[in-house]
């Protein structure tokens, strides 16, 4: 048996050289021997990726023990409150937002997904309503406004999805679309609260929203402008 000159380390009879220090080995007692197989890998390979079958079914593993437990301790502990429901919902929802596009990552299934993704969010709101005894807010103010904000995801996958868009167009699209939204949500809150529309603050921020896209669309509308502010923004 060999020991590196060194280092010390005690040398396999099929190295060349020292796994610890790297310092060649040269014993003319005893030649490398360059048939025996190696006893540890002498190359960096990769690790194959994991199947998403199997991080889907860790993942709903997962997701279903957590609620699960929360489920059974919320009944043997007769707490007041229906607790485990929140839990529940955050793990459904969340398993339908990771483990179906896990599965079915194509683009002709987005619409059924953002279907599904909305669902989940009015399910989870529902849930909260069911603990609390809101189904008036519920009804009237939280799936309102959880539908909006459906349709602006949805207007956003479609316009962005079928080209790709440049920068100052997503800007635009996301800009004015905010400002309906927040405009939405006053809309909701004003007919469920006060029963009649009032706009007021959401007007200032969809006249703030109006002012940064009118000079987004001149920009893009004038050649010269629009190259200088992609040279200097590296748009």
């Amino acid at each position: 048996m060999s020991y590196c000159v060194n280092c010390g380390v005690e040398l396999d009879d099929t190295a060349a050289f020292c796994p610890l220090c790297h310092t060649p080995v040269h014993n003319p007692n005893q030649p490398v021997n360059q048939t025996a197989p190696k006893p540890f890998p002498t190359e960096r390979k990769e690790v194959p990726p994991a199947s998403k079958l199997q991080v889907a079914i860790l993942l709903s593993t997962i997701l279903a023990s957590v609620a699960v437990c929360c489920g059974v301790l919320n009944v043997f502990l007769r707490t007041q409150r229906t607790w485990s429901l929140y839990v529940i919902g955050a793990a459904l929802m969340i398993w339908i937002w990771t483990v179906p596009p896990l599965l079915h990552h194509r683009k002709d299934t987005f619409r059924l997904q953002l279907l599904a993704d909305v669902l989940a969010i009015a399910v989870y709101v529902s849930l909260i309503a069911v603990d609390l005894d809101g189904w008036n807010w519920y009804w009237h103010l939280a799936l309102p406004i959880i539908l909006l904000l459906g349709a602006l995801f949805l207007f956003w996958g479609l316009t962005m999805g079928r080209r790709k868009r440049s920068t100052l167009t997503s800007m635009t699209l996301v800009i004015g679309s905010i400002g309906v939204f927040i405009l939405g949500v006053e809309r909701f809150v004003d007919l469920f609260f006060l029963g009649h529309w009032s706009p007021g603050w959401s007007l200032i921020v969809l006249a703030v929203c109006v002012i940064l896209i009118i000079p987004l669309i001149v920009v893009r509308r004038v050649p010269s402008l629009r190259e200088e502010v992609r040279r200097r923004f590296h748009l």
